[in-house]
């Protein structure tokens, strides 16, 4: 892997994982459209380059949240304790049954075919939701409930064409969220599985100049990128990332059949 391949990857993967598009399936099918040998524990690398991201962007929520949670301990209710407790609650079952899908299926969900299919039908789900949902719960009116299924949709993110800000942000939507707050909980749920996966995959990691050069361009985009979308979903829809989810995935299904 050369430094103009990982920084194509990094912007790819700063773009892609704080929208609703899925990165995982930019980082397979970009290689396997341009017939590029890309290392297996590059994809967790680049994802930390959007988890610096967002842990930068919410520096301050995250704080917030961490003071709130040590007031909890101590008795003291507070929102911001009780968001770190829906946050660490709706990250269990989405990280162990992602974990499993990733341990047992992986080679059999990372199939350009089914891949694309997701792309479709994921973008279809994210249109129709979003446009009949009527209600309007602000981030820090979110419930247990709701919280917890937004995790629990997490688990289907391991399967690339999903995308986890894809589906966390479609089931927010069906459960009555507005956009913005939606996204907002997308970011900050998606941190702790994210940083779990980094440090399993650590090990793996080779520090050159390639996987700076990634991480970086994935930190610097996706930080960009998370001030874009929620400025923009404060009126914009979703039906925009819908529509190119179903382009895309047209246009894999048209390379499998006539090219590849």
């Amino acid at each position: 892997m050369d430094i103009f391949q990982s920084l194509v990857l990094g912007i790819v993967q700063g773009l892609t994982e704080l929208l609703p598009i899925s990165s995982s399936a930019h980082l397979f099918l970009i290689p396997w459209f341009l017939n590029w040998n890309i290392p297996e524990y590059f994809d967790v690398a680049l994802h930390f380059g959007t988890l610096l991201a967002i842990g930068i962007f919410f520096f301050k929520d995250w704080i917030e949240l961490l003071k709130g949670g040590i007031k909890h301990v101590r008795g003291e209710k507070n929102p911001q304790g009780r968001m770190l407790f829906y946050i660490i609650i709706a990250t269990i079952p989405g990280g162990i049954i992602g974990f499993l899908l990733d341990h047992f299926a992986s080679d059999i969900l990372t199939n350009p075919m089914i891949i694309a299919i997701a792309l479709i039908v994921m973008g279809i789900i994210l249109y129709v939701v979003d446009k009949n949902a009527k209600k309007s719960v602000k981030y820090e009116d979110m419930n247990l409930k709701q919280t917890f299924l937004i995790g629990l949709s997490q688990a289907l993110a391991f399967i690339p064409g999903v995308s986890r800000s894809g589906v966390t942000m479609t089931t927010g939507r069906m459960l009555g969220i507005e956009r913005e707050s939606v996204a907002k909980f997308s970011f900050m749920l998606s941190a702790p599985i994210v940083l779990g996966a980094t440090l399993y995959k650590m090990k793996d990691f080779v520090f050159n100049i390639p996987f700076v050069i990634g991480v970086l361009a994935s930190f610097i985009v996706g930080l960009i990128v998370i001030k874009f979308l929620l400025n923009y979903l404060k009126k914009g829809s979703f039906k925009l990332f819908a529509i190119y989810r179903i382009v895309l995935g047209i246009v894999v299904i048209g390379t499998i059949i006539f090219i590849k």
